[in-house]
């Protein structure tokens, strides 16, 4: 193992940013984080977070007070860098297709100033074949420079716990200097690095985001069956992980469809260079728009569980694309509380900590104070992210508080004889 720490910069300072920051801080080693926002930088410097995830404000405070972690606007302070990660949560556009613009612009941006034998680590998303040509343009500007690609394996809720503890690393290079230089860095984390080329290491990561959307919309789909059938889709999903061949970590957790836009932007790579190439591979688009209709199919189970929903007051619980994080970027959660606007519901809205300030757009539906006030005079109560606080909730007089006692959890995730025993018409998927 490596004992001797290195100084490393991380440019992008969002989720994946601000989690690198912390864990290499946490290490030992000396990290400056880069923004062009002033703001977000002035705040993390006070160990204030753009957004919510747990430990993620202790560790950047503790960071600051060891002098392990600073951050700046300048990026001329990357300059003494023996590392630099560039961690922007890669953009999506509307299709989910990848906007790289960021990404190019950072590496323009920061390789006149890398000192010689530097190393960029690409952790954003990257589109195969992409860090080929950013390396090319490091080689250009100096040709000590050397670029790899590590892809984040990251999960919103345990991102520190995931990044330090990882089952694996994923390594990509073009050249052994940068493998070498890498692994003695990687060595700092227990666990197996797998080396391969750059072009490999891309591919890896839009092979596991498109295998986990594929298992996502393949159990939506079996619950579907299932509820015809009279098949229970919790017994189900215990007798298929109960094969070796699937597994107990298997991804077949039915509800909303994926979102977030991680998965749907792997997809979408696949597929526009299977069509830019003319291939056979359809699979990937197929995939991409079953998922999209999902969230018309919960509107579709609304209406026949309440009748017409033009009118009808529905309290929504969770509104975050996941428990564990404030974001409500590419929520789909979001996006199904849209459609029932759009058909002409009033909806009243509670998550523990959703960050609303993110909304680009009159929202249209009221922000409850709690689960007692979503719930008042409601027609309806939807469940669409599995918050603890939900779990964890005495639901016994909540019924009473409502124009009709309905619960739809979308998650399966409440005790189904406790709900009815305390009076909800309670609904779940695949039951």
């Amino acid at each position: 193992m490596s004992t001797q720490h290195k100084t490393i910069g991380v440019i992008g300072l969002w989720h994946l940013g601000c989690v690198l920051c912390a864990s290499w801080a946490k290490l030992g080693n000396k990290v400056i984080g880069f923004d062009h926002d002033t703001l977000r930088v002035e705040k993390l410097n006070k160990g204030i977070t753009p957004l919510f995830e747990p430990n993620l404000s202790e560790a950047i405070q503790d960071g600051i007070s060891n002098q392990t972690l600073s951050f700046s606007s300048d990026i001329s302070s990357l300059a003494s860098c023996d590392f630099i990660f560039l961690s922007y949560d890669t953009p999506v556009h509307e299709d989910d297709s990848s906007d790289t613009t960021i990404l190019e612009k950072s590496v323009d941006d920061v390789c006149g100033l890398m000192k010689d034998n530097a190393t960029l680590i690409i952790s954003s998303q990257s589109p195969t074949g992409f860090c080929k040509l950013l390396r090319a343009k490091l080689k250009e500007k100096n040709s000590s420079l050397e670029l790899a690609y590590s892809p984040e394996n990251l999960r919103l809720g345990e991102a520190i716990q995931c990044y330090l503890n990882p089952d694996r690393i994923i390594l990509g290079t073009a050249d052994p200097i940068a493998e070498k230089r890498c692994r003695d860095l990687f060595s700092q984390i227990k666990a197996n690095i797998l080396s391969m080329n750059l072009e490999s290491a891309e591919m890896v990561k839009h092979g596991i985001n498109s295998f986990l959307a594929n298992s996502i919309v393949f159990v939506n789909q079996i619950a579907d069956i299932c509820e015809m059938t009279g098949a229970q889709i919790d017994d189900v999903v215990q007798g298929m992980k109960s094969d070796p061949r699937i597994g107990e970590k298997a991804y077949l957790s039915p509800g909303i469809g994926f979102s977030g836009g991680t998965l749907g932007r792997d997809l979408m790579v696949l597929n526009q260079r299977n069509i830019r190439e003319g291939g056979y591979a359809r699979v990937f688009g197929i995939i991409h728009e079953l998922n999209k209709e999902r969230k018309q199919s919960i509107i579709g189970r609304i209406k026949r569980l309440i009748g017409s929903i033009e009118g009808s007051l529905i309290g929504v619980l969770g509104l975050t694309y996941k428990p564990g994080t404030s974001t409500l970027r590419r929520s789909l959660p979001l996006e199904i509380v849209k459609l029932l606007i759009e058909n002409k519901s009033r909806v009243k809205v509670y998550d523990p900590k959703a960050d609303y300030s993110e909304l680009s757009f009159n929202p249209r539906f009221t922000i409850a104070s709690g689960i007692e006030d979503v719930s008042a005079y409601a027609d309806f109560l939807l469940l669409l992210t599995e918050w603890k606080e939900f779990k964890d909730y005495d639901w016994k007089d909540i019924p009473k508080k409502m124009k009709r006692p309905i619960f739809f959890d979308t998650k399966n995730f409440l005790d189904r004889e406790k709900m009815v025993s305390f009076g909800f018409n309670y609904y779940s998927i695949g039951r």
